[in-house]
């Protein structure tokens, strides 16, 4: 299929990638039964449509090609969304239809020409086209793209769609850009015995040697931090005898602590639940490249959170 040809201001004829950042769930619904539905959007919008490798709670889904297949493929998706809106109500008391919602992912050097001066350009994507677009703040982990939210009715998402595909023709990202992936999900291990046990569903199950055996190490307090000194803050022996809580510190490389607490806090919550641990991240000294962490618990808690912050 020949790609239509998109003046933009090199005069260069293009066909344009977009990427969305997707649940599982989303990503299910787009894929559908034995990748039925995914099958028929490639058919009828001519577009490319990939889907990132799988066990992570976030996938990206690229769509490649010329302008009008990219927007037919959008179009497919958002109404399949608010087909699963749709369904979801049925069951559900609520009574207002929640909008449809995509996540871009747009790299952070084109974000300035979508939030224009002053955010000129954003409002009048907004109030042209109806959909509520948001660029967030900051950039998605060890990448440089940042996630740009679109909500609304279908109809006003893909308008935006066509928007901001203008602009990123218009503006063509400056730089490298480092793409965003995705962190494999790690299932919550829980250590009894020396042996890690992963919960899937309602059961413990025994988990791969591997893992038991870096429980071992980190009980043992062998050196077992990658990521900066740690000072051990109880012996290895009698380790169950000595429950009281003791505190142990770490230094983290500022670079690495974005990764560690997670988006608005949500991994450094997760490890402070998975481990029963308390963890204080001292705020960043100026002209120092390291920030302090502070784990409080006792010491079984203290090397599961040292264990989860390493991984």
């Amino acid at each position: 299929m020949e790609p239509i040809k998109v003046q933009s201001e090199g005069g260069l004829n293009v066909t344009l990638t977009i990427r969305l950042l997707m649940h599982g769930k989303e990503v299910g619904s787009i894929i559908g039964k034995k990748g039925e539905t995914v099958k028929k959007m490639r058919e009828d919008s001519g577009a490319r449509i990939n889907i990132s490798e799988g066990n992570c709670p976030e996938r990206i889904v690229t769509i490649t090609g010329p302008t009008d297949a990219i927007f037919k493929a959008f179009a497919m998706i958002a109404y399949k969304f608010e087909e699963d809106i749709i369904n979801s109500m049925s069951n559900s008391p609520a009574t207002s239809k929640p909008p449809v919602t995509l996540r871009l992912v747009v790299p952070a050097s084109q974000c300035g020409s979508l939030i224009g001066k002053g955010g000129s350009k954003i409002k009048e994507m907004r109030e042209s086209t109806g959909a509520q677009v948001q660029v967030a703040g900051d950039m998605l982990p060890n990448s440089t793209e940042r996630a740009v939210t679109i909500s609304g009715a279908p109809e006003a998402i893909i308008q935006c769609v066509k928007q901001i595909c203008v602009v990123m023709l218009e503006s063509p990202p400056k730089g490298a850009t480092i793409p965003y992936r995705p962190k494999p999900a790690s299932t919550p291990v829980i250590f009894s015995g020396g042996q890690g046990y992963t919960i899937q569903g309602q059961y413990a199950i025994p988990h791969p040697d591997q893992l038991s055996k870096l429980h071992q190490l980190a009980m043992q307090q062998t050196p077992f931090n990658p990521l900066g000194q740690t000072t051990p803050a109880f012996p290895a022996a009698g380790l169950d005898a000595n429950n009281q809580a003791s505190t142990h510190e770490l230094t983290i490389p500022n670079d690495l602590i974005g990764c560690i607490i997670g988006r608005q806090g949500t991994k450094i919550n997760e490890i402070r639940q998975m481990s029963g641990a308390q963890i204080k991240i001292a705020n960043a000294m100026e002209g120092s490249s390291e920030r302090q962490i502070t784990i409080t618990g006792t010491p079984a808690n203290i090397s599961l959170a040292q264990y989860l912050i390493n991984a």
